[in-house]
């Protein structure tokens, strides 16, 4: 059983190249993934910009206008079916989010080993939690500064308190809705957590079973290298499933941000409803 299997791998979860600025410590990988990842974003933005505005002789859309038009319809559709009307900025924040984490995940698909083999260039940022907790972290004080606007202060932190289940025993209706203030005090301040943790998990995740993948090279039969075919179809295997899962993985970030913003502006959905029994027309958000 000799050379069957590896004696070590040899990989290093969780550690980054570091700039220090200042007294301050920055993963320097996350950053210019963050950056790049980013630059795409904007470029293909400005892409679709131009084809957008492109005047054509037979004033047929392109094939990235119909693209982007029908992805960007689709969710619209999708989110007033589930949720009823939203804020319109909502939906194109979700999308962007969407291709921003789906680029940020794929990039570690990308071979970029330096010539030391110690570092690699392309890396998901998505790993990193300070990239996941910063974009959770911006998602929810938006989702509160929305809910604020929509609904006013006083109604928007009312719903955390909840409805009283006996009005008229006191003595058991306050300390339940102490309680269950608590509770939805306490999911409010989960939320960025889950979310940051989530995305974070499983990319970091598929990252350490790339680096696992690679230690099978070192295993032998005798002079024959069957670790560098089993390595090769792995890879190649999991990579394709690492794909899929940064493709969920965005999905599921956006699809809970279009959710956070729809619950937080619920209360104004709910007076439009009411104004449209009522024959009156509400008034739009300002």
């Amino acid at each position: 059983m000799s050379g069957l299997l590896p004696l070590e791998i040899d990989i290093h979860p969780g550690e980054h190249p570091e700039w220090h600025v200042l007294g301050m410590t920055f993963n320097a990988d996350t950053i210019w993934n963050t950056l790049i990842a980013g630059a795409i974003v904007v470029a293909l933005g400005l892409l679709l910009r131009r084809q957008l505005v492109r005047r054509r002789e037979d004033n047929v859309p392109t094939k990235l206008q119909l693209l982007w038009e029908t992805i960007v319809k689709e969710v619209q559709t999708q989110v007033e079916d589930n949720l009823g009307f939203v804020h319109p900025f909502v939906v194109p924040l979700a999308v962007a989010l969407f291709f921003f984490i789906l680029i940020a995940n794929w990039l570690e698909m990308i071979p970029s080993k330096t010539n030391d083999d110690a570092t690699q260039i392309f890396v998901a940022p998505t790993s990193d939690t300070n990239l996941t907790y910063a974009m959770a972290i911006l998602v929810i004080v938006g989702v509160w500064v929305f809910g604020i606007r929509q609904r006013g202060a006083k109604e928007y932190f009312k719903h955390f308190v909840g409805q009283s289940i006996f009005p008229d025993k006191k003595g058991i209706d306050i300390p339940i809705r102490v309680v269950f203030t608590f509770l939805n005090v306490l999911e409010e301040l989960i939320k960025p957590v889950t979310l940051a943790l989530r995305l974070f998990g499983n990319i970091f995740a598929g990252g350490i079973m790339i680096g696992l993948i690679a230690g099978l090279v070192a295993w032998k039969i005798g002079p024959a290298p069957l670790g560098g075919v089993l390595a090769f179809l792995s890879t190649i295997a999991w990579k394709l499933f690492d794909m899929f899962i940064g493709l969920i993985q965005a999905f599921i970030f956006a699809l809970l941000t279009v959710l956070y913003f729809g619950m937080a502006g619920g209360g104004h959905g709910d007076h439009d409803e009411e104004s449209a029994e009522h024959g009156t027309t509400p008034e739009p958000a300002a």
